[in-house]
């Protein structure tokens, strides 16, 4: 992951600045907006761009919608007052992060951002078998189509392609085309010239040149829409993109991955996703199995899971007791991965005693999510039950579950910790119970602070 930070360097800048680089993140800083503005337009691009609350943080968030750069922006103060972090908020920015920072806070940031940088875990024959032809297509130059339901680890795996390819020490970028909006993508991977549409006041170059030399991943590219995908098919063949605007081709040199949840041949059947395109990608081929079909990567990712949840948190190090492991074995896990990683997480901080016992492990009947699982089984069947309602007994319910600890909260629930606070905020003024930071129980309207 890459952090673009804009404003004055300061003792709480740094120690954030710190915290982050210290989870693998390449932080960057800019004096300025004008500073930031110009390293994004020449390729040296960011994930998140966190920004000083004292800056303009609406025209900055305009001048990235004008020239069509996608970036998510969070603003941040030094002792702000709670005014100055909604106003950022109204302005556009995703969140507000306080100073001096909170390491949970950045923690909980960085994972609903980062690509995950780690090689697969596996004990299981059916994903070492893919794993070894992973290692035996990395050198090549190839494209690689990654597939397999949502939550297998399909950038995980992309990730692990390039770090053995030949292009290693080169960039990897990554692109969510479901992410984007149309009318962005374009712009985001090929890039645009000076006055190619109105607010394009300079040159901005795409993701293809800000991966040249290394590898781009398109993540979830059964989702880009039929003009793009002949756009796209060009680049590829031809090793050159034409920028929005531009007036000759621009040659690139990359590697390049798709990922896809969906069967892309049924999709060219169905008319949505070109053939041609489909055969320039899928040259070498990886279908990552369910965690369902590989049960011994059930146990090797819970344990590797306990032990990384235990450190983010300063708890101790605790096993899964026989009867914990039989339970996940049973479970269907259609979230995958991504659903037994939330599981772990809530199950360490659920755990009590030297090892983890069956009851800290909460799933769902059968459902896509883990953390859907407590609000499912508390509240019965979904049919007939309104939207609000489903999602109000969600978030209390994911609340209890992580002992008060708002921030754990919000990570599971993929949510800011101001959205958290907003709906909690909204339930005591209706004069329902939530539990208290940190405790159990409940507070009602007047019953000390809720959010």
């Amino acid at each position: 992951m890459r952090l673009l930070v804009v404003g004055e360097r300061g003792r709480e800048v740094a120690e954030a600045c710190a915290i982050a680089a210290g989870r693998g993140v390449e932080v960057r800083h800019r004096s300025n907006l004008e500073e930031a503005m110009v390293e994004l337009r020449e390729g040296r691009g960011a994930d998140l761009l966190l920004v000083d609350v004292r800056r303009d943080v609406a025209a900055l968030v305009a001048d990235l919608a004008r020239e069509r750069i996608w970036l998510p922006v969070v603003a941040y103060g030094i002792d702000a007052e709670p005014r100055a972090a909604a106003a950022a908020v109204r302005a556009g920015a995703k969140d507000f992060i306080p100073m001096p920072p909170d390491p949970e806070l950045i923690a909980a940031l960085i994972t609903s951002l980062a690509g995950d940088a780690r090689d697969p875990i596996s004990e299981d024959p059916a994903m070492r078998a893919v794993l070894d032809l992973a290692r035996q297509y990395a050198p090549a130059e190839a494209s690689v189509l990654i597939t397999g339901e949502s939550g297998t680890g399909k950038e995980v795996m992309a990730r692990f392609v390039h770090r053995h390819s030949r292009r290693a020490d080169r960039p990897f970028v990554s692109v969510n085309c479901a992410a984007i909006p149309e009318n962005l993508l374009e712009s985001e991977l090929f890039g645009h010239e000076r006055g190619a549409f109105t607010g394009a006041v300079a040159r901005r170059l795409g993701k293809f040149e800000e991966a040249n030399g290394g590898t781009l991943l398109l993540d979830e590219i059964s989702e880009m829409e039929p003009r793009l995908q002949a756009k796209l098919l060009r680049a590829i063949q031809e090793r050159e993109i034409d920028r929005v605007g531009g007036s000759r081709p621009v040659k690139v040199d990359i590697r390049l991955i798709a990922t896809s949840n969906r069967d892309l041949q049924q999709e060219v059947a169905k008319g949505t996703f070109r053939e041609d395109l489909y055969f320039r990608l899928n040259v070498l081929g990886l279908h990552l199995p369910p965690l369902r079909e590989r049960p011994r990567d059930i146990v090797a990712l819970a344990r590797h899971f306990a032990r990384r949840f235990a450190k983010l948190n300063g708890l101790p190090e605790r096993d899964l007791s026989q009867r914990a492991i039989d339970k996940l074995l049973r479970h269907p896990w259609r979230g995958n991965v991504r659903e037994l990683e939330n599981c772990l997480h809530r199950a360490v901080l659920l755990a009590r005693g030297p090892v983890i016992e069956e009851d800290a492990i909460l799933v769902s009947p059968g459902g896509p999510s883990a953390s859907a699982a407590p609000a499912v089984a508390a509240g019965g069947p979904l049919v007939g039950r309104t939207i609000a309602e489903v999602e109000r007994a969600l978030i209390l319910d994911t609340l209890r579950h992580t002992l008060g600890n708002r921030t754990h909260a919000a990570a599971l629930l993929g949510i800011s910790i101001r959205t958290l606070r907003n709906k909690l905020k909204q339930f005591v003024e209706e004069g329902l119970p939530v539990p208290p930071p940190g405790g159990e129980g409940g507070a009602r309207v007047g019953e000390g602070e809720p959010c």
